[in-house]
């Protein structure tokens, strides 16, 4: 029975296509699942072009003081900026995926 005029459904459409397991609801969880993925992807790779080559670097001869420099002002700062990019992607991505499904 449909819903009289002026009156919202009980369930958003796309709510109800995710609980029931549609196959649009499943197209809608995949695409956030490969958008979580895709963000998850990016901050590995950033951590890996920006981190991983440190271990060659400090394989130079350099003073003790400078190799625990190059640890503690140069690679926790960038870990904590990927991890923060990382999440505050992920967030919005939720975000959009709640505001598709609550329209």
């Amino acid at each position: 029975m449909p819903a009289p005029a002026g009156r919202r459904p009980a369930h958003p459409p796309a709510r109800s296509e995710i609980d029931e397991q549609t196959t649009l609801g499943h197209t809608y969880v995949r695409s956030l699942m490969r958008s979580q993925l895709r963000a998850a992807l990016t901050a590995l790779g950033a951590l890996t072009l920006l981190v991983g080559p440190l271990p060659l670097l400090l394989a130079l001869p350099a003073p003790e003081a400078l190799v625990w420099t190059a640890l503690g002002f140069g690679v926790y700062p960038v870990v904590w900026a990927v991890a923060h990019w990382y999440v505050r992607r992920a967030e919005r991505n939720e975000r959009d995926f709640t505001g598709l499904v609550e329209r």
